[in-house]
This record gives structure tokens, C-alpha cells and sequence, in this order.
């Protein structure tokens, strides 16, 4: 079963960001390549659902992240992939010019067609030998994760022809007819096989570029377990795009699968579930993750609602994009799918009397799916009350707000229990802004 999620979850946790800018993506993607570029983006956008291969993938990027840079000329690749792009049988090299070479060597030279083919002839002969090298350096490794593809590969560089490629004349220069023989091999009668050792390389590429993200932001390698186990360990999780993050300590087991958390505006709601959101995600494609530690069972989803918008091109209010949201949700769970989802104040968009008895109603019937993991958010802390009677199986938690005289004062750190902190009018008045509509009163009159 493939890992699903959406479009409103991706841009919830930003991982690919509207512009591009400060995305999870970019701060993962320092790829020399675009071949690498490209493999990058296609593993963001399909995590994998099978434990054996998120740690097969983990541990290949920490036996990489050893490696300095990136051990080839990150310029021949766009003159290679534009080279093999071009299977037009009608670019061969005529073997009727090659007759005249030593006649018309000049005039050869200057033919875009044999420009075309030396430049990308030469710059995969260039490319091979430094796979070569590259190749022998990691012979004598016990990593057997990377030792698979390695194998692959040598068996290849070893075969019959590429074991025997030239190197050019004394002058630096393939002659003629070796360039025509290898043109022929490279691009038509063993193009699959270059392919795939182009594609090994952008690999390389990822892995060289995750693991120097993890060094130099200190994140750590998640372990995953057997989807049946149904449990998510979080240690010292955090928000990688903040400036001076706190961490915080999260679990989730079939025994206590749903978080209800309360916390007044600004106490941090959102930013915590993007932290956990964000870790979740990255684990399930092998990445390192922003937190001390983190072992998890694969999930088959993630599925977030966040910063949920308006429809205003169908006419569809908040709350009747919520209502489709938590519909989209309950069609996925009904298929028996093991899903990670978060609502942030859920049922936000309406009266306080509905959204408290379509909150419990609906966080009821998330918690009897114990196979998933749900985190709800809310201000309605009258539901939370009244579900901690009904299910045994949800765990509450807060984020505390201190008081220093009428400032509030946030710790962004979890705590157990419900909060009924509340100071929207007090971040209200403390801005001065009823004195300012006061004053404006005043003048009209």
C-alpha cells in the first residue's frame, strides 16, 4: 500500500512552499545535479509505507553523509543528459566522413553533428571513469544496504564493453571511429544500462546532500517499526525553521492514539503540530528528522488541517470546508488505512454550541480507530471534559501560558492536563486598540 496524503497537508507543513523559499524541500535540496534535484523532489513527493525500506534508505544516507562533496564534475551530467536525450538515428556519425578525416580533419571538427557527439561521448567517458574510481574507493565496505547497489553497478563497469572504453589518443582526442563506436554504444545500444548508472549517481547526489543537512543541523536518523506495533516516539521534537526552537517530548500508542490539546492563541498549537507533522513525514521517506529521537510504525498516510481556506470559487464556507476535510478523513479510515491525522481547532468556522458537539462526536469516532494516530486541537475545552468520560483511550495536553502582570508570557512546552487559559481580550486590550476605536469615536463627534 503506497504512503497517501494531499495537497492541503503538504502546504500545511510546508514541504514544498508556495515560492519555493523556505520550504523543508529547499532545506533538504543542496543536490549538485539535476538529475539529483529531480530524484530528491520525486522521494518528497512519495514517502514509502514499508519499514525494511525507510531503514534500508536511512541507513544508505548516513553511510553517505561521510563523504565531503560530491565526487564528480556536476557539469558534465547536463552535457550527458542532453546527449543521451537525442536518439535520432539520423545523428549518427557517417562513416563516409570518416573516410576523409585525415583530408577534411577541420572541416569535421566544425560539424555541429560531431561537435554534438564528441562533447557528450567525451564528457560519459569522463563520467564512467570517475564512477570507476568512486566505485573502488567503497569496495571494501560492510554497509549491505550500500554494497546491493554496489555490486550492480561494478558487475556493469566491469562487462564487456565498458571495460574497455578509450581514453583518447595521444593529443587528448578520440579518433574517429572510436567516437563513432562509442556514440553507438552509449547512445542506442546500451543507453538503459547508462541510465542506470546516471541514475546511481543522482542517488549519490540525495544521499550526499540529505546527510550534510542532518550534520550540519544536528538532526538525528528515525528508526521505523512493523506497522502493527501502532506506536510514534518523539523525543526533543522541534520546528526546523525556527530561529530558537523548544523541543518537546510526544507518543502516541493504541492505548492513548488521540492527543486533545488545548493552549490560549499564540501558545504555540499550530507550530507544535507542524513540528510533529513535518517529523512524521520526513521518517517515512528515510530523511533525518528535526528531534533527539524518534522510532515510529509506518503509517499508510498523513492527512493535516491546519490552515484550511475558504472556497470562495464553489462558495464554500470555513466550516463546510471543514465538514469536506473531516469527510475526506473518514473515507480514508473507513478503507482500514493507518493514518496520522491532525485537526488544528477543529470546527473552528461556526457557533460554539455545534462546534462542541460535532467536536466530541467526531473525536469520539476518530478514537475508536486505534490503528491510527490523531492530534485535535481546540478552545473548546468543555468537549475535552466530557470526552475524558467517554474514552479511555484519549490523552490531553497543553501548552501553558504564564502571566507576568497582564502580559502573557508563553513556554511553547507541553504539558498533561486541559488548559481554560483564554486571553484574547487581554492581548486585545494590552495593543491599546478599544482606546484607539475610542479615540476615533471621540473625533467624529
Amino acid at each position: 500500500m503506497l504512503f497517501t496524503t494531499d495537497q492541503q497537508t503538504t502546504e500545511d507543513l510546508n514541504i514544498f512552499g508556495k515560492h519555493g523559499g523556505d520550504s523543508i524541500f529547499t532545506m533538504f535540496n543542496h543536490t549538485s545535479t539535476r538529475g539529483g534535484a529531480a530524484i530528491m523532489e520525486s522521494m518528497f513527493h512519495s514517502p514509502l509505507s514499508n519499514h525494511s525500506l525507510i531503514n534500508k534508505r536511512s541507513r544508505i544516507i548516513q553511510y553517505f553523509s561521510a563523504t565531503d562533496s560530491f565526487p564528480f564534475d556536476a557539469v558534465l551530467f547536463d552535457i550527458a543528459d542532453q546527449y543521451l536525450a537525442n536518439t535520432d538515428e539520423r545523428t549518427k556519425l557517417s562513416f563516409e566522413a570518416g573516410s576523409f578525416v585525415k583530408r577534411l580533419s577541420n572541416l569535421v571538427a566544425e560539424d555541429p553533428a560531431y561537435k554534438f557527439v564528441y562533447t557528450g561521448v567525451t564528457a560519459m567517458i569522463e563520467i564512467l571513469s570517475s564512477l570507476r574510481s568512486f566505485t573502488e574507493k567503497l569496495a571494501l565496505t560492510q554497509e549491505a544496504s550500500v554494497k546491493e547497489d554496489l555490486d550492480v553497478i561494478t558487475a556493469y563497469l566491469r562487462s564487456s564493453p565498458f571495460d574497455s572504453l578509450p581514453t583518447g589518443n595521444r593529443n587528448g582526442k578520440l579518433a574517429y571511429t572510436e567516437l563513432q563506436e562509442v556514440d553507438v554504444l552509449f547512445r542506442f545500444r546500451h543507453r538503459d544500462i547508462i541510465k542506470k548508472l546516471l541514475q546511481y549517481i543522482y542517488h549519490i547526489d540525495v544521499y550526499i546532500s540529505v546527510g550534510k543537512t542532518a550534520a550540519h543541523r544536528g538532526f538525528t536518523f528515525p528508526k521505523a517499526l512493523q506497522k502493527e506495533l501502532h506506536l510514534l516516539n518523539l523525543q526533543g521534537v522541534y520546528h526546523p525553521r525556527l530561529a530558537a526552537p523548544v523541543p518537546n517530548d510526544f507518543n502516541l500508542t493504541p492505548s492513548g492514539n488521540v492527543i486533545f490539546l488545548t493552549g490560549a492563541n499564540m501558545a504555540g498549537k499550530s507550530t507544535f503540530m507542524k513540528s510533529v507533522g513535518i517529523a512524521v513525514y520526513l521518517a517515512h521517506m528515510g530523511f533525518p528528522v528535526p528531534a533527539d529521537m524518534m522510532e515510529f510504525s509506518v503509517l499508510d498516510g498523513i492527512y493535516t488541517t491546519i490552515n484550511l481556506p475558504d472556497n470562495l470559487g464553489s462558495g464554500t464556507s470555513h466550516f463546510y470546508a471543514e465538514v469536506l476535510r473531516v469527510k475526506k478523513v473518514a473515507k480514508e479510515l473507513a478503507l482500514g488505512k493507518n493514518l496520522f491525522v491532525m485537526f488544528d481547532e477543529l470546527f473552528r468556522g461556526t457557533n460554539v454550541k455545534d462546534a462542541y458537539e460535532a467536536t466530541i462526536a467526531i473525536t469520539t469516532g476518530f478514537a475508536e480507530k486505534k490503528h491510527s494516530m490523531f492530534v485535535i486541537s481546540t478552545h473548546i475545552i468543555e468537549a475535552g471534559e466530557t470526552l475524558s468520560k467517554r474514552c479511555e483511550n484519549i490523552r490531553f495536553s497543553y501548552l501553558p501560558t504564564k502571566m507576568n502582570g497582564l502580559s502573557p508570557e508563553y513556554t511553547y512546552t507541553l504539558k498533561s492536563g486541559i488548559t481554560a487559559d483564554r486571553h484574547g481580550m487581554l492581548i486585545i486590550n494590552n495593543e491599546g486598540i478599544i482606546e484607539l476605536l475610542k479615540k476615533g469615536k471621540t473625533q467624529a463627534k
